[in-house]
């Protein structure tokens, strides 16, 4: 199928956007006070979302912007009906996710052996193996996990990556207990044909339903591979609010996918967010104000600047 006639009614008209502003955005900028983070996630929750991850149990030794994610989480005012997601790398994350009472959390895989020795020091077999306890925890809990597969369009250390590699981690994630596997596009490199092809391959082993696509936009490439895979049925997908969140992998180049930029593309092709778009610009404009950064969403400036007029 042309990329220019894709059929988007051919499946759901409802898309879901997953938030990730709080933690993949924040965790690669300065650190905020909590109140902040608070606040953020609470408009976020007012503009709509209802999936967002709140924080990261990693050790604050290594990343130190997410050192108070059970606060953040124990404090923040709950919507009904908003799932508030925390990303949990071992038992010990995954306890402190619980005790703060997270309503899912998310384990991050890579399909690139480099990027996972260098990334959370262990091959991708280990890493794995580590996620079995956790899952079995989760499942006592009742407690939904989200599965990350990192580097499926491209790895800072190996270049291009195997999509066979890509849908055999997705698979064996899938087939472990992961209710949904994000595939994340790390660096920001992939191009439209080669991220539906990458969609293809995965979903003939894991299906396209429990799928999401989380794509950087470091090349600008972002919405135009997610353009490309609408028509094979994904309907979720990952961003950041306000572009929020560099690359750590690639130097002084804009990482994340801003939510506003997204949802004004799915809007105006007649998809369904459930999202109030100029809501949601000023979370990332009050976001940006306080990290004292440029507000990366062309569409969130776009929609402020008239505001003014």
């Amino acid at each position: 199928m042309s990329l220019f006639s894709i059929d988007t009614h051919s499946t759901s008209d409802k898309v879901s956007i997953f938030e990730m502003g709080p933690r993949d955005g924040l965790q690669n900028e300065v650190v905020v006070p909590t109140a902040a983070k608070i606040a953020l996630i609470e408009s976020l929750a007012e503009a709509g979302l209802k999936r967002i991850e709140a924080g990261s149990f990693v050790s604050p030794k290594w990343v130190p912007q997410m050192a108070d994610s059970a606060d953040v989480l124990k404090q923040i005012q709950r919507q009904s009906g908003v799932v508030y997601s925390a990303l949990t790398p071992n038992v010990k994350g995954f306890e402190l996710a619980l005790d703060a009472k997270a309503s899912e959390v998310a384990i991050f895989g890579a399909a690139s052996q480099s990027f996972s020795q260098r990334n959370i020091n262990c091959s991708i077999e280990e890493s794995i193996e580590r996620f079995i306890p956790l899952i079995e925890l989760a499942k006592t809990h009742n407690i939904p996990v989200r599965g990350y597969v990192s580097c499926v369009l491209g790895c800072p250390y190996e270049g291009e990556i195997a999509v066979s590699e890509v849908a055999r981690v997705s698979e064996i994630l899938y087939k472990m207990g992961c209710y949904e596997i994000s595939l994340g596009d790390t660096i920001g490199v992939g191009t439209p044909q080669k991220a539906r092809r990458m969609l293809q391959t995965v979903s003939e082993r894991v299906p396209v339903d429990k799928l999401a696509l989380h794509f950087h936009d470091t090349y600008g490439q972002a919405l135009a591979n997610i353009l490309a895979c609408l028509d094979l049925g994904v309907r979720v997908f990952d961003s950041s609010v306000a572009g929020l969140g560099g690359c750590p992998y690639a130097k002084g180049a804009s990482g994340n996918l801003a939510t506003e930029d997204l949802v004004y593309m799915l809007h105006g092709m007649g998809l369904e967010t459930g999202i109030d778009l100029h809501k949601l610009a000023l979370a990332g404009q009050e976001i940006s104000t306080q990290l004292q950064r440029k507000n990366g969403s062309k569409v969130a400036n776009a929609i402020l600047q008239a505001s003014k007029i």
